[in-house]
């Protein structure tokens, strides 16, 4: 499985792409501040070359891969080479303050298989640590969902929120279109439109493919952004 995941990652992204998307992350992830605590560990889950990870302020700083891209991340980053199924036997639990996931669920063999990473997710987040998904639509993205040749769960807003609230989240926040479906469709890469295009909510209802769930394990109301 890690061999052929070397294999499309190598064929659908090159370094030029790579170091693109690098400078989009640090935008993205400037706006994703708001629910990262710097305080405390931050785990992203599903890392690839590390877009988010050498981004977000912590006080640890934990990624984590099937496949070994540890020569990708900063130094400071604590790498985990495995699935994150799994996490729950590799990494503190309760500790996190903050874990990530960015297309990343639907790469999971089944439905059951979401709601299971979600709850590892859960055990590893120390109380009141929040999970953020960055997670495309199947709804707003029609056919082109399956696109990628790895991509096995569909999932909605909807499905997205159930799945969470079966692992024990309560939803913080929901913004159903948020970025373009891939970062080799539409969103621009210089970082200066990438800032622009995060500023205006009116931009993400045009082009918005992808949702945005933020979700505690507290009961807090719930955000929606169309």
């Amino acid at each position: 499985m890690t061999g052929a995941s070397d294999d499309v990652y190598g064929l659908r992204f090159d370094e030029q792409e790579a170091a693109a998307k690098h400078r989009i992350w640090r935008e993205i992830v400037a706006f994703l501040s708001r629910w990262i605590d710097p305080r405390a560990p931050v785990l992203d889950i599903g890392c690839d070359r590390g877009h988010f990870i050498r981004w977000a302020q912590g006080s640890e700083r934990w990624a984590s891969d099937v496949r070994d891209v540890a020569a990708a991340l900063p130094e400071d980053v604590r790498f985990v080479q495995g699935s994150g199924l799994d996490l729950a036997m590799q990494v503190p639990n309760g500790s996190f303050g903050t874990i990530f996931m960015s297309n990343y669920l639907e790469h999971l063999q089944s439905p059951d298989a979401v709601v299971e990473q979600l709850h590892v997710a859960r055990q590893l987040l120390r109380p009141g640590g929040r999970l953020i998904v960055l997670q495309p639509n199947i709804r707003l993205v029609g056919p082109r969902y399956w696109d990628f040749i790895d991509h096995k769960v569909p999932l909605t807003e909807n499905s997205l929120v159930e799945a969470a609230s079966m692992a024990g989240f309560r939803t913080e926040k929901l913004i159903v279109r948020f970025l373009p479906y891939s970062t080799k469709g539409r969103l621009p890469a210089d970082p200066s439109l990438v800032r622009l295009y995060l500023r205006l909510p009116i931009a993400w209802r045009v082009l918005g493919r992808q949702t945005l769930y933020v979700g505690t394990g507290e009961t807090t109301g719930t955000i929606v952004s169309p």
